[in-house]
């Protein structure tokens, strides 16, 4: 059997990237876990940490991805954790790791034994969406769904004041055309905005739906990259983690919400000039996540391809 191809690390190399990838974190992780524990909430910035279901704790742990062989001593705690086994001798030579001191290295073939449904999701939405061409005629209006003739005993986010009022906000809905093609998005509208969106998305037609340009399938890069972790390097997590959290401060700007207080200035999508910008920095959120999406689709080709 043919050994794969494999990158040696040692003991300096793997633990610098280890803390280089916290000391990123951190960034982020700090502030969202002291504001939990005040009691506190901030609509952007807690977003990633309560919507998607990765820890911090589990986001700060730095993963090599696989083909990866940690050589040293500290290497050997890694075995206790999931989807890490010791490096076969054959790896070791290959790899040119020296024969004394831990080798550890990712179980990609138990890997995708337990995650194969995961695995295989993710490349289809991965490819199909990336096939597709770019929607960029939403102008945001998702979010405004989500509040479109609510209750008042339905309030979305109870502790922050729309911008234009409850009429001023539902006469955007109802100006506008709504064409969402996301279902994690289109899931939260009001019954009301339901029926008043072109299509309707579900979770089994979502493979044939998600285009390129929606902010909320490029939000989910991050999802689908800590999905496939451990098997994908940290530093890929973050990088689709750090696009998502730019596309959610623009997402924010662009509601129904009165946002100016928090440091994220509105985008007017109730006017042409606020359009206009919309769409900019829509463009430009499609053109980063391609590049992303790309290399997400290589990392688990490889994966797929080594085990």
């Amino acid at each position: 059997m043919r050994t794969p191809t494999l990158q040696l690390l040692d003991r300096d190399a793997w633990q610098a990237r280890a803390v280089a990838h916290a000391e990123r974190v951190d960034r982020y992780a700090v502030p969202y876990l002291a504001r939990r524990s005040a009691g506190q909430k901030h609509p952007v910035e807690d977003f990633l940490f309560t919507y998607y279901t990765q820890k911090p704790g589990q986001l700060r742990r730095w993963h090599p991805g696989a083909g990866v062989v940690l050589h040293g001593d500290d290497a050997a705690e890694r075995l206790g954790w999931k989807f890490y086994r010791a490096a076969t001798d054959a790896e070791r030579e290959a790899c040119g790791a020296p024969t004394q001191g831990a080798a550890v290295v990712l179980d990609a073939q138990a890997f995708l034994a337990q995650r194969k449904e995961a695995v295989e999701f993710a490349r289809i939405i991965l490819g199909r969406t990336a096939a597709r061409p770019a929607q960029f005629g939403c102008f945001g209006l998702h979010e405004w769904a989500m509040v479109y003739k609510q209750e008042a005993n339905e309030v979305r986010h109870e502790y922050l004041e729309l911008r234009l009022g409850s009429g001023g906000t539902d006469a955007v809905v109802e100006e506008n055309k709504i064409r969402c093609t996301h279902f994690d998005a289109y899931r939260f509208y009001t019954p009301q905005a339901s029926v008043l969106n072109e299509l309707t998305p579900t979770r089994e037609n979502q493979r044939d739906l998600e285009q390129p340009g929606c902010l909320h399938a490029n939000m989910d890069l991050y999802k689908w990259a800590y999905k496939l972790s451990p098997a994908l390097p940290s530093e890929l997590v973050m990088d689709c983690f750090e696009l998502s959290w730019r596309i959610r401060a623009m997402d924010m700007q662009a509601s129904p919400y009165d946002l100016a207080a928090w440091g994220y200035p509105p985008i007017p999508i109730e006017t042409a000039a606020g359009k206009a910008d919309y769409v900019g920095f829509q463009r430009g959120f499609s053109a980063e996540s391609a590049v992303l999406r790309e290399r997400l689709s290589a990392a688990v080709d490889a994966l797929v391809g080594g085990a």
